[in-house]
């Protein structure tokens, strides 16, 4: 008699991503159980997934408790959490509120990781976010009908190198570029609000977004996403260029969003990742 095959839960944040990774779960045969952060996950997942349970942001123990009681030893990380929400008003239970008090830094790097250890220490495995969407994967090289312009390559050459140096410090994925002049880099408000600011600073230059994965070697969590939405914005913004790291990067409602940066004129290309 075959074994059962494995079950994976997942902790499911905002966006298509936590929908996407479960509609490839579904085709695939795989039983998915969900955990949705309350403040943030989208209420479709509840359809899509074997079972689904809600947890505010701050129950860490109420995570670990389900993932033993479902008998789930291996999670996936899919879709963001604002990282402001840290710092607003959801109170951590009592093992978020040790990991939180030994942080020297409230950083994505810092703060996961440890979230990371404490599950560990449980028998509960992190695994490769993007396990389901590989194909979703960013390729290298030029990717839509229009290739970038001299004058947008050197903008985005000179904005991978303004962001990869961000990298080191964990403070966002994206900067702005404009006439080779970063004009934004994001911070906790996001690429859709950094473009708005750039936008309001640009003075009607032509805006070039880039985005980086930190220099990180996994796909664990905090992967870079970009989909139609960052396309509506580029598009209101005056952004005519997206630059992306092969590989680490995720093109979510990947049709949608090519079509409407063909339409657009948008350039969008992937880069080899720098080490």
């Amino acid at each position: 008699m075959s074994a059962a095959p494995e079950r994976y839960g997942m902790i499911a944040g905002n966006g298509r991503f936590p929908i996407l990774a479960l509609e490839a779960a579904r085709s695939l045969g795989m039983e998915i159980v969900a955990i949705g952060i309350e403040e943030e996950a989208p209420r479709e997942i509840e359809a899509l997934a074997a079972k689904c349970y809600w947890i505010s942001l701050g129950s860490l123990s109420k995570l670990i408790d389900i993932c033993k009681d479902e008998g789930i030893s291996r999670v996936m990380m899919c879709g963001q959490v604002k990282h402001a929400k840290i710092f607003s008003s959801i109170r951590p239970d009592w093992r978020l509120f040790k990991v939180l008090a030994a942080l020297g830094t409230k950083n994505t790097d810092s703060l996961i990781g440890a979230v990371m250890k404490v599950l560990a220490d449980e028998g509960i495995e992190v695994v490769d976010s993007t396990m389901l969407l590989k194909n979703l994967l960013a390729q290298a090289g030029p990717l839509t009908k229009r290739k970038l312009t001299a004058e947008e390559r050197s903008d985005v050459e000179y904005g991978r190198r303004v962001a990869n140096a961000l990298a080191g410090f964990d403070v966002g994925q994206s900067v702005v570029i404009a006439d080779r002049a970063c004009v934004a880099m994001e911070a906790m408000e996001g690429t859709d609000e950094m473009l708005r600011r750039a936008a309001s600073l640009a003075e009607g230059k032509p805006l070039r977004l880039v985005k980086v994965s930190r220099r990180r070697k996994h796909l664990l969590f905090d992967v870079p996403v970009a989909g139609p939405g960052t396309i509506d914005t580029m598009i209101a913004t005056g952004a005519t260029a997206l630059a992306v790291d092969a590989g680490r990067t995720l093109f979510l409602d990947r049709e949608e969003m090519f079509q409407k940066a063909n339409e657009a004129r948008i350039a969008i290309e992937g880069f080899a990742p720098a080490e």
